[in-house]
């Protein structure tokens, strides 16, 4: 979908400069959020896409003015209450009352070591998203390729500053989850990954600075070899 999420490519947002040293959290409820998500993955409240657009949805403004781990409770409680896993209404009244109660003690909960065994193991490693398929390789090292101008309205990780660019394939990276048919709750629907490799002067024009290139990897339905899209529009 198109979002003010997707800043890939966008400019006038000033430089982006990481200071030296910086805090892991800011604030203390950054630490149980972080902790939540192990947590709700293995409870199958989201995959990775799905969790990914439910901060897509935010509203634009919310997203722009809220901290990192404030965009990951608004995707944890969108995923709950699709999948029915939340009453919205509870949960308003339970945050109400500790808002009027700022002392009063959290629910108690007994150590679950499985679920710590599983964020210990997932958090370091991650959990793997390659996937075998039947689908053939469509393209190989070399390949001059043109990137989709597609603008669909749910989750892509086909970001906007690439679409209709055309790029030379420089490595090919196994089949991995669909991240347009995961993060839409379609299915896995693996896919062939491919890193595409672009000229400066392809994505930025006159503006480029001299001698940059940029790789970006795609899923198999992004792209379609330029000379075949060529021909489609002639």
């Amino acid at each position: 979908m198109n979002g003010l999420f997707d800043l890939g490519g966008a400019d006038g947002l000033g430089p982006v400069n990481p200071p030296a040293e910086e805090a892991i959290f800011r604030a203390e409820w950054e630490k149980s959020v972080f902790a939540m998500f192990s947590a709700l993955f293995r409870a199958g409240w989201f995959g990775l896409d799905s969790f990914r657009h439910g901060i897509e949805v935010m509203d634009p403004s919310v997203y722009l003015k809220s901290p990192y781990y404030e965009h990951w409770l608004h995707t944890y409680e969108i995923n709950g209450a699709r999948n029915g896993e939340l009453d919205m209404d509870e949960l308003d009244r339970r945050t109400q009352y500790y808002l009027d109660n700022p002392d009063a003690p959290m629910p108690a909960h007994e150590p679950n070591q499985e679920l710590l065994d599983f964020a210990n193991a997932i958090v370091p490693a991650g959990v793997p998203a390659q996937r075998p398929t039947d689908n053939p390789v469509r393209f190989s090292v070399g390949d001059v390729v043109t990137l989709s101008t597609m603008a669909p309205l749910g989750h892509t990780r086909l970001a906007r500053y690439v679409r209709g660019k055309t790029g030379t394939v420089i490595a090919y990276r196994g089949s991995f989850i669909y991240p347009d048919a995961a993060g839409n709750l379609r299915g896995e629907d693996p896919q062939h990954v491919y890193t595409v490799e672009f000229d400066g002067a392809e994505l930025w024009g006159e503006y480029a600075e001299p001698n940059t290139t940029v790789t970006f990897d795609v899923w198999d339905p992004y792209i379609e070899h330029a000379r075949q899209l060529e021909g489609a529009t002639a």
